[in-house]
């Protein structure tokens, strides 16, 4: 795979998608749609607000504003999901646009200009803001799933006291994967 920005960019946002998915396969169908109160948000208004916004920014991401007029960006907030079924379907329908998107794109589009909310972004920017984007709010879900589960909670990440453990696991690897190179060398 060439080295480029736009792979550089679809294996960090496949990365994120890997963690909401964790945090998503950890939570019964309840915890889903729990909130604390009625000024926070449910991991289910999360994920509705991310497949709002991935729909909105990449449906003819060149050619039209990123703010779609189809777009109902308050009904995102409200927590009236039903199902994990439906759920997962935006989620999925979400990612998949962003995705077929960015598949789409070339280096050469990298300077071209979209509009956001009518102020103009070179793709580049645009692409930089979703990137901030959703790690932000895959990153609250997250933090949410860890509060539900407690104690039962699966580590997404290097789980804490084990840092010593993971980093002598991954120097290892790196020591054998050295080897081998000097060895075909």
């Amino acid at each position: 795979m060439e080295n480029t920005y736009l792979n550089s960019v679809k294996k960090q946002l496949s990365s994120y998608k890997t963690v909401g998915e964790k945090t998503l396969d950890q939570l019964t169908d309840e915890q889903l749609f729990w909130q604390p109160n009625e000024e926070s948000n449910s991991i289910a208004t999360i994920v509705a607000h991310m497949h709002g916004n991935m729909l909105s920014r990449w449906t003819n991401f060149l050619t039209s504003d990123g703010e779609k007029e189809w777009r109902n960006r308050d009904a995102e907030f409200e927590n009236n999901r039903s199902t994990r079924e439906e759920l997962l379907v935006k989620w999925s329908e979400g990612w998949r646009c962003l995705f077929d998107t960015l598949d789409a794109l070339t280096e050469a589009d990298l300077e071209k200009e979209v509009l956001i909310r009518n102020e103009r972004h070179t793709v580049t920017d645009a692409i930089n803001r979703q990137l901030a984007h959703y790690p932000y709010h895959i990153g609250q879900m997250a933090y949410i799933g860890k509060m539900m589960r407690s104690t039962d909670w699966t580590s997404l990440s290097i789980p804490k006291g084990k840092s010593n453990e993971y980093n002598a696991v991954k120097f290892s690897e790196a020591e054998q994967g050295d080897q081998l190179k000097k060895k075909h060398n």
